[in-house]
C-alpha cells in the first residue's frame, strides 16, 4: 500500500520471443476472465512467495506454459493511470513489469506448450504495419494516415503539458509521414499513437474518449488483455534496436545455419527485406559468425555452407551487432 492508502499490485509479464520458418512469434496464453482474449503470461509478485521479480516471472510463466526461461531480460515498468481498463470493484493499482525472453521452438516444447493452452503467435498479427518485408503496407496510406491525419488536425487537450510536441510532429516522427523516414525502431511510439488517437479495440475497450467512433474504424491488429500490446511494442522496438549493437539474434538460432537462414530472421525481427549481397558483406564485416566446414542439403537446391555464431568476439569488443538500414 502506497503512502496515500492506494492498494497497489505488481504484476509480472514475460514476452517470450522465437523465429520460425521467417515469422517472428510471441507466446501467448488464453486470458482466464476474457473468453477468446490473448495475453503475455503474467501474474502478481508475491514477496511472501517469490525473492526476486525475476524469480517470480520464471515461476508463472512455468506454470502457465511449462517452459523454462533461459536469459531474460526487464524491459519496462509501465505504472501510468489510465493505461487500461479498471473495473469499478478492482481496489489495487496495477503496476507492469515487463520481461523480454528469446528461445528456440522445438517439437517437444510445442506439445507441452499446446497441452497448456499456450499458443505462439506472430507478432505481426498484432501489429501488421510493422511488416515492410514486402514493401509499406497497404493498410498505412490507405486507412490508417487518413485517420491519424484527422486526428492531428484536433486541438490539444486542455491538460497537455507545455512544449510538448504536436500531434502532426508526433505523427511524422513515429510514422514517417510526409517527407519523413520509417524507423523501425518507433514500434512503440506507433502504437502508442494509435491508441491515444482511439484507433485500436484496447482504446474503445478501456473507455477513451477519444474512441467514441471505433465501431465504425477497421480493427489495426488483433488486441491483448490488458496492456500486453503496449508491453509487447515495448519488446518490439526493444529487440530491434539491440539487434545493431548486440548479437542478440543468435540467441534465436540454431548451433549451425546457413547465411540466408541468419538474413530471414533478421528480416523477420526489423521488418526489413535486405539485399542479400549487401546483408553478407555486412556479416563478413562484423566478424559475427565463422563457417563450420559442413554443408546444409535442406534447401532443395545447391548445398549452403553453415555457419557458426563466433563466441569469441564477446571478448574482443564491447558493440556488436547487424546494423541493418533504415527506408
Amino acid at each position: 500500500m502506497s503512502q496515500s492508502g492506494v492498494m497497489i499490485e505488481i504484476d509480472l509479464n514475460a514476452v517470450i520471443v522465437s523465429v520460425d520458418q521467417s515469422t517472428p512469434y510471441v507466446l501467448t496464453v488464453p486470458h482466464a476472465s476474457r473468453q477468446g482474449e490473448q495475453g503475455l503470461p503474467y501474474g502478481p509478485f508475491d514477496p511472501l512467495q517469490h525473492r526476486t521479480f525475476e524469480i517470480g516471472l520464471r515461476s508463472f510463466v512455468e506454470m502457465q506454459t511449462a517452459l523454462k526461461l533461459g536469459h531474460v531480460e526487464q524491459l519496462y515498468t509501465f505504472g501510468d493511470r489510465g493505461r487500461h481498463m479498471v473495473s469499478p470493484e478492482a481496489k489495487p493499482h496495477v503496476v507492469s513489469v515487463g520481461y523480454l525472453a528469446l528461445t528456440r521452438q522445438t517439437p517437444e516444447s510445442d506439445e507441452i506448450l499446446a497441452a497448456q493452452g499456450a499458443k505462439w503467435r506472430s507478432w505481426y498479427d498484432f501489429f501488421p504495419w510493422e511488416d515492410w518485408r514486402q514493401g509499406k503496407p497497404a493498410l498505412l496510406e490507405e486507412a490508417m494516415f487518413p485517420l491519424l491525419r484527422d486526428y492531428c488536425d484536433q486541438p490539444h487537450g486542455p491538460d497537455m503539458p507545455s512544449g510538448t510536441i504536436s500531434h502532426r510532429d508526433r505523427f511524422q516522427l513515429s510514422f514517417g509521414a510526409g517527407s519523413g523516414v520509417w524507423d523501425e525502431e518507433r514500434a512503440l511510439d506507433r502504437y502508442e499513437m494509435l491508441y491515444g488517437a482511439g484507433l485500436t479495440y484496447e482504446a474503445r475497450r478501456d473507455g477513451r474518449p477519444e474512441a467514441k467512433h471505433c465501431d465504425e474504424i477497421p480493427p489495426f491488429g488483433e488486441s491483448m488483455t490488458f496492456d500486453h500490446r503496449r508491453i509487447l511494442a515495448t519488446a518490439l522496438s526493444r529487440l530491434r534496436a539491440k539487434l545493431k549493437y548486440r548479437p542478440v539474434v543468435f540467441e534465436l538460432m540454431p548451433p549451425e545455419f546457413t547465411l540466408t537462414d541468419l538474413q530471414r530472421t533478421v528480416e523477420a525481427i526489423s521488418g526489413q527485406h535486405l539485399h542479400k549481397q549487401n546483408f553478407r558483406r555486412l556479416v563478413e564485416g562484423a566478424h559475427l559468425v565463422e563457417p563450420t566446414g559442413r554443408l546444409s542439403t535442406a534447401t532443395g537446391g545447391r548445398p549452403a555452407a553453415l555457419y557458426q555464431f563466433r563466441r569469441d568476439i564477446l571478448t574482443e569488443r564491447p558493440t556488436l551487432g547487424l546494423r541493418v538500414g533504415r527506408h
